[in-house]
């Protein structure tokens, strides 16, 4: 794995793991940026793959789980944000591979502290303005479009959670956010094993406070006095050898910063979020770019375990979908998967169903809001979407032997939805009935779940017609699970008897 290459030396302090500073772009030079994207844990080489296809640039995979960086001139943002395997994107301002913190926590948060009038904002500050000018562009002609269409239904471009579960999953979050100076409310320390790093897959949940537009580009107040931006500092901190904790980190940063820009501090409504990444000895400072993760892009209505539209991207990828593929998704849930996979590959047929009527429900409000959508987009016409939702039993679909290329699915974790104990019937069952539909030799399948021992039990009586392939461990809300690339055997299925 590559990791990301970072200026630092090996001597003390902040000086220590400071590295050169990157020259200024000259005059009429082209601004260039290094982009830091949080990635579901376990894509991160997908996440890379398609930076290199869509993008022509080379990613560094961070040593810190979930995070690659690439390099792209600043002109190439609105490709950036069009990237489908990517949570939250950030410009780096300067990057440590190996930085030296002191033993004691005053000198430790000292160096901190010192850090930030030697970094060199100049260049990351102009691409986070350029970042703005397009936000607000995008933000006026969604106005538009949302004007000038009856519907009332809210139609974020990002596809923003209910209020209450954006509340819910707040809990959640492992990081410090923390303007300077300021106590938090509440101390949440994030004392963690070098290992147990998965701050990133909850990072979107900080954005619910984000208020709007932010107003860099504004440059002036109708008084003609400069406008004082607004700013907050989030610590993700991840590593057992640290002095401080991330709630210290980012007090001490952030009173630094406050100092050295004169920008206001304001926890909620903020212009500019300064992101400050400790994982062991990896420091990565930057400035976010994206207020809520792009991960909401697809799906308005939310069930109890909507998949992430990145980590379905991922998956998709997995089985790498080619043109007239017929791809299912028989416990579709919300439809995360299967819109994703049209949306993304328009030229295959997906069919996506569901034992439970809410859910399939959800999935066809989802289809709708998505096709509503893309007819509110400027100077397009609406082809609609290759993509058909139905009720159906998984262990008895109505499709015919052979007649699929690729399964992809989010299976039942035995937590929020089913039990462990129905899962050892449950899987069997599904596997088999996977197999039938599924094309002998060149059928493929990519399957999640967090139940991993019941999986592998129902593998291994199921080894005639599937042969695992690759497994790629992830993280999702939490819970360790296992993506498992499936190929199907030549072996053939039994035909399903005719009940009438």
């Amino acid at each position: 794995m590559a990791e990301a290459e970072a200026a630092g030396g090996a001597g003390e302090g902040a000086e220590a793991g400071r590295g050169p500073a990157p020259v200024p772009a000259e005059e009429g030079a082209e601004l260039a940026a290094v982009i830091g994207a949080t990635v579901p844990t376990g894509f991160e080489l997908t996440a890379a793959e398609e930076v290199q296809e869509k993008l022509g640039s080379a990613s560094r995979i961070s040593r810190d789980r979930g995070k690659i960086y690439f390099e792209v001139p600043a002109r190439g943002l609105p490709q950036v944000h069009r990237l489908r395997s990517v949570d939250n994107l950030f410009v780096v301002v300067q990057e440590f591979k190996d930085y030296q913190f002191k033993e004691n926590k005053e000198d430790a948060l000292k160096d901190l502290e010192d850090l930030v009038k030697e970094l060199p904002w100049t260049d990351p500050l102009k691409v986070w303005e350029l970042n703005n000018s397009l936000k607000k562009k995008k933000t006026k002609r969604k106005k538009h479009n949302l004007q000038s269409t009856a519907s009332k239904e809210k139609l974020n471009d990002d596809g923003e959670e209910e209020g209450t579960d954006q509340k819910d999953a707040s809990k959640q979050e492992d990081c410090a956010q923390n303007a300077a100076g300021v106590e938090p409310a509440s101390s949440q320390d994030t004392e963690k094993t070098p290992g147990d790093n998965e701050q990133s897959d909850a990072k979107d949940e900080l954005q619910a406070g984000s208020g709007g537009e932010t107003k860099a580009g504004d440059g002036k107040t109708s008084e003609g006095e400069a406008k004082v931006l607004k700013f907050r500092v989030t610590c993700n901190r991840a590593g057992d050898k640290h002095s401080f904790t991330s709630n210290e980190a980012a007090r001490d940063f952030g009173g630094a910063v406050q100092e050295h820009f004169q920008w206001k501090a304001d926890m909620t409504n903020f212009d500019v979020e300064v992101l400050l990444n400790i994982h062991n000895n990896e420091v990565v400072v930057g400035i976010a770019l994206t207020e809520e993760s792009l991960h909401r892009r697809n799906i308005t209505h939310f069930g109890p375990t909507t998949l992430r539209s990145t980590l379905a991207y991922g998956m998709l990828r997995l089985c790498d979908p080619q043109p007239t593929d017929i791809i299912v998704d028989p416990m579709c849930g919300t439809g995360a998967i299967p819109i994703e996979g049209a949306t993304e590959w328009p030229s295959c047929y997906h069919i996506a169903g569901d034992n439970n009527p809410q859910a399939v429900k959800r999935a066809a409000n989802n289809i709708c809001s998505l096709l509503k959508k893309n007819e509110n987009k400027e100077s397009s016409t609406s082809l609609g979407i290759p993509l058909d939702i139905i009720q159906w039993d998984i262990c008895n679909l109505p499709l015919r032997t052979g007649s699929v290329d690729i399964i992809v699915t989010d299976m039942p974790f035995g937590k929020r939805i089913g039990s462990k104990k129905k899962n050892w019937d449950l899987y069997p069952a599904c596997l088999m009935e996977m197999g039938r539909i599924c094309t002998p030799g060149t059928g493929r399948a990519v399957l999640l779940t967090q139940d991993k021992k019941c999986f592998a039990k129902a593998l291994s009586r199921m080894g005639h017609i599937w042969r695992k392939g690759q497994t790629v461990w992830v993280n999702v809300g939490g819970l360790h699970a296992a993506v498992y690339l499936l190929k199907r055997t030549w072996e053939r299925a039994e035909e399903k008897r005719s009940f009438w």
